[in-house]
């Protein structure tokens, strides 16, 4: 078995814009495989192909499929001519050493030429596996899946099938910039982003040399994480600390952590039109610290004209936690740290922000210069993956 077929469901539904959209997972199938010693990605009749080479694990092309998205499921596969002999002949062949307590056939007919109806196939195939190895047939929740796909000039089988990531193939959804804290939550705010097609772009804000370099080091890895999944990330790191101190000179104790949320915002928008993103991302949830009760979420939006999205807004923390420990972010964002949120901080926040505290209180502030120094001190560092590769966005 030498190729591994990948299934997509919702590009599917694309209509015209449909070749677009394989065109890009291709492409990002291709760039996640290419140092593995793939041979061939290419687009098939409603699917694609991965061809392997001779020396490729087919361990390491599932592990890294599996963080592709746009994948509805995918399956190792083998080739055969279009002749129910060949086909069933092969399917035979590779099925030694499997011992299932039962399985059943499904059989796809793309080719409408072929003159045996899916059923028909699944029937004669099924009797000849029956007939060799004596496995009990199971049509409901068979334990093995024997699948058969019969295309216009070739026919593949697989066993059994692989749960891919879903989502939208990363790119086709434009760009977005998160707002990426070292926390449990932006990581999972950024990941649903970028399951949705959006290349992200993160950017933290650091209060070094304040604090230490540590939020620094644990975002680098997240950043380093979110590759394996969107294979670029132009991580942006704004200096923060300086910024802080100001506000804490010349604005009242309760208003600071919203007025801090509000510059972020600013210096976000800023970092953000300059990377062509078209909106601003934060791991906001209703309730869950001070700074993000209703009020506080109004007034803190107020400071940009960009979109903010929030797509963990109605999750509460086990369900944020959970994900985060599905995408390999959890480990690294409890690693303790010192973070620009932590620095500063009074210890009773306002909780019910009004618009004219706000405006009051930053009118002691030289806002435009605060934001122009910060976006003149951000550092840009690119991650990649495969480390190497040198496709662009």
């Amino acid at each position: 078995m030498t190729s591994v077929i990948i299934h997509y469901q919702e590009i599917a539904l694309k209509g015209r814009n449909r070749p677009y959209f394989i065109s890009k997972l291709v492409r990002n199938v291709r760039r996640q495989t290419a140092d593995l010693g793939v041979k061939d990605v290419r687009a098939l009749m409603g699917r694609i192909e991965v061809v392997l080479g001779p020396e490729t694990k087919y361990e390491l092309v599932e592990e890294r499929l599996r963080r592709v998205f746009g994948i509805a499921n995918f399956s190792k596969a083998g080739r055969a001519t279009l002749d129910l002999d060949a086909i069933a002949e092969a399917i035979l062949t590779d099925l030694e050493g499997h011992h299932p307590a039962n399985f059943r056939v499904n059989a796809k007919r793309g080719n409408k030429s072929f003159p045996m109806t899916s059923p028909e196939i699944e029937r004669e195939i099924g009797s000849r596996i029956q007939e060799r190895y004596h496995w009990p047939v199971k049509l409901d929740h068979p334990e093995f899946s024997v699948n058969v796909e019969l295309l216009n000039r070739q026919a593949f089988y697989s066993f059994g099938k692989q749960r891919g990531a879903g989502g939208m193939p990363t790119g086709v959804s434009g760009r977005v910039a998160c707002l990426l804290s070292g926390g449990i939550d932006s990581p999972v705010a950024a990941y649903r982003l970028a399951k949705r097609g959006c290349s992200v772009v993160p950017i933290h804000f650091h209060s070094y040399p304040f604090v230490t370099r540590a939020s620094q080091e644990k975002v680098r890895e997240i950043a380093g994480v979110l590759s394996t999944y969107q294979m670029r990330t132009n991580l942006r790191l704004v200096p923060f600390g300086e910024l802080q101190r100001q506000i804490v000179l010349s604005v009242p104790a309760p208003m600071r952590v919203v007025i801090y949320r509000r510059f972020m915002l600013r210096i976000a928008e800023r970092l953000a039109r300059d990377a062509r993103a078209k909106a601003l991302v934060t791991g906001e949830a209703i309730g869950q610290v001070a700074s993000q009760t209703l009020e506080n979420l109004t007034v803190i939006a107020a400071a940009t004209t960009m979109p903010v999205l929030r797509p963990l807004i109605g999750m509460d923390k086990d369900e944020i936690i959970a994900e985060a420990i599905k995408i390999g972010t959890y480990d690294i964002s409890i690693i303790p740290d010192q973070d620009c949120c932590q620095l500063f901080t009074p210890r009773s926040p306002e909780t019910h922000a009004r618009m004219w505290q706000v405006v009051a209180a930053e009118s002691k502030l030289p806002v435009d210069e605060m934001v122009k120094a910060a976006v003149d001190g951000t550092v840009i560092e690119e991650f990649r993956f495969p480390a190497g590769s040198t496709d662009a966005e």
